[in-house]
């Protein structure tokens, strides 16, 4: 019996749902279940065909948990060593050199350091600060965020340098990017699913939390849809995620990738609605299957993860043109 194994946390509708999913395609030798674990002996094998995993990124005991399991033959979803090598600035700079529109971009140092940090530490690093420079690389307005959160923690939206330095003050060791603000009309939150279908949901980050996804969406320009569901595919590809959330602000008919290292994407019943849970439930519990009666062998290098081989593709150029020229001056 091979058995394909959940491990969750606080959310209810999604795992309860994937293992009744599985197990209702009453395939023979395959059998779902929620994932039990205790004390983890080195080496030894999980007994796990196949895990989903959707909380080791808030646990670590669980993330290493995982590792031993890849690495004794259970293929995780999504795979623990590039999860937790993955961040949201490596993910900007793969998207520039795949051709997929992003908005500008700059890395920041921490405003605070870890107490064992001393200035001898930081030798390497500029002080201080090109801030004229990166502000008029970046413009206002901009968002303030952390290179590597999620779930809209610690996120600024910031007009002018004085409410930059105020954002950034209260970011204590957080590293944090400072990134273009894009004007969309359009906004797009993309299931992706073993790196080959797509479910493109309308989503407006500007409303409350429980109403961000639009159920009565306007018509969209079929080429705008079709570009979101190719450049999503990109990404996804590239970066290896088999479950993978993708979000893209469209300004002027193109979509800028805004955010899309989400590997344990939002799957509530309540808050996705019925029709991208089932979307959601059944391409997961396909995948899920899929994996376990076609085991691949684990493959543990860093390149392995990465499915580009960093070349620009043809579609570089046309997003470096789509990018709006940074701002003359200074707002603020």
């Amino acid at each position: 019996m091979k058995k394909i194994g959940v491990l969750f946390g606080m959310e209810n509708t999604f795992p309860s749902a994937l293992v009744d999913r599985i197990n209702g395609m009453e395939i023979d030798d395959i059998r779902a279940e929620f994932v039990h674990v205790g004390g983890v002996r080195m080496a030894d094998p999980s007994g796990y065909a196949v895990i989903v995993d959707r909380i080791s990124h808030d646990m670590p005991f669980y993330r290493a948990f995982l590792k031993n399991a890849a690495l004794t033959g259970t293929q995780i979803i999504n795979n623990p060593f590039w999860w937790s090598a993955d961040d949201k600035f490596f993910n900007y700079s793969l998207a520039t050199k795949l051709g997929v529109a992003v908005p500008r971009t700059v890395l920041l140092p921490h405003k605070q350091f870890p107490a064992q940090i001393t200035e001898r530490s930081l030798r390497n690093l500029q002080f201080p600060l090109d801030w004229e420079g990166i502000f008029e690389y970046v413009g206002f307005p901009a968002f303030l965020k952390p290179h590597d959160g999620g779930g809209w923690r610690d996120v600024y939206h910031i007009h002018s340098r004085d409410e930059f330095f105020h954002a950034y003050d209260q970011t204590r060791d957080l590293a944090m990017t400072l990134q273009a603000a894009v004007n969309f009309k359009e906004y797009f939150r993309c299931y992706v699913v073993g790196q080959t279908d797509v479910h493109v949901m309308p989503y407006d980050p500007r409303r409350p939390h429980e109403h961000r996804y639009v159920m009565d969406p306007p018509e969209y320009d079929k080429k705008l849809l079709k570009r979101v569901e190719s450049d999503a595919l990109t990404l996804c590809k590239a970066l290896g995620y088999d479950l993978n959330t993708v979000e893209f602000a469209c300004e002027d008919g193109i979509p800028y990738a805004i955010d899309f290292m989400n590997p344990a994407p939002d799957a509530d019943l309540h808050s996705v609605g019925k029709e991208n849970f089932e979307w959601i439930v059944d391409k997961v519990a396909k995948l899920a299957v899929s994996k376990a009666q076609n085991p691949l062998k684990p493959e543990f290098r860093w390149a392995a993860f990465l499915g580009s081989d960093g070349k620009p593709t043809a579609r570089k150029a046309a997003a470096k043109k789509a990018v709006k020229a940074p701002a003359k001056k200074t707002a603020g």
